[in-house]
């Protein structure tokens, strides 16, 4: 693996020539933050070698290099999932690409089911914790010293002071945030009640299919992550209804922008 991460940082580095200082991986029908990046380059997933390939509706496969917020940035537009029948470390796989091409901090977008009643849909939360329930971790195996220790702390997994700096610049653009847990599921079927009221029980307030990987790998490699959720449906009982990923992408689509406008000036702020 530590031979691919190489190969595939060496061929971004020998295409491009451009170091990106933030990692940005945009999940479910948020892939508009895009528009806001002064665009350098764009690979296809398909043109980068040992790279998977995103086979979501809603996830166009392309890393952009660019300008975000006066930082050098690159953004996955379209990440990988374990219900894809993708394995752990190909999920992650381009975070560690990502870090090995120089960024020191990563970015984490992705839509969710809320489970705390207090939520409404279209709300945006800041994840301040989450529970892993993914059948397996992506840092199973041989471990490698030069990506992370063996044991990594996740005592932190979600920066502390992004949070605070991300809660300030919603409240001075008035803009409503939530702040919870997120629990990250295999998918790719949506929860029943009786699993919507399991993951509330458990401590989380939302719940998705992504993000917990890719932080995971993130914190053992040493990254700062900030991660938001969309949330665009909810589980809470006497409020289920028969939802759609078409459903999903359209509440995620429409709360975008205020969620592109936190992330834009958070990472000007850094």
């Amino acid at each position: 693996m530590l031979e691919q991460i190489k190969q595939t940082a060496d061929f971004i580095e020998k295409t491009i020539n451009f170091k990106p200082q933030v990692g940005i991986i945009l999940g479910t029908g948020l892939g508009g933050l895009v528009k806001e990046i002064e665009t350098h380059h764009v690979l296809p997933y398909e043109q980068i070698p040992n790279f998977p390939l995103s086979t979501v509706e809603g996830h166009s496969g392309k890393l952009i290099f660019g300008k975000l917020g006066g930082k050098n940035v690159v953004a996955m537009q379209g990440r990988f999932h374990y219900y894809e029948g993708y394995d752990m470390k190909q999920v992650t796989f381009p975070v560690r690409v990502m870090k090995y091409l120089g960024i020191e901090k990563l970015f984490v977008s992705n839509a969710s089911g809320g489970v705390n009643p207090n939520f409404e849909i279209g709300d945006l939360m800041i994840l301040n914790d989450h529970v892993n329930l993914f059948p397996t971790n992506p840092l199973i195996g041989k471990n490698y010293p030069e990506l992370g220790p063996r044991f990594p702390d996740m005592s932190e997994p979600y920066d502390h002071q992004l949070i605070a700096l991300a809660k300030e610049i919603a409240n001075k653009n008035n803009i409503n945030v939530q702040v919870g847990s997120y629990a990250g599921v295999s998918g790719p079927c949506l929860e029943t009640p009786a699993e919507y009221r399991y993951i509330r029980n458990i401590g989380a307030d939302a719940v998705g299919m992504s993000t917990v990987p890719e932080v995971i790998v993130g914190r053992h490699m040493g990254l700062p992550c900030f991660a938001i959720s969309i949330i665009t449906d909810m589980g809470v009982d006497g409020r289920i209804v028969k939802v759609t990923h078409e459903d999903v992408q359209r509440v995620a689509e429409k709360a975008e922008p205020k969620m592109t406008l936190i992330m834009k000036e958070l990472i000007s702020q850094i």
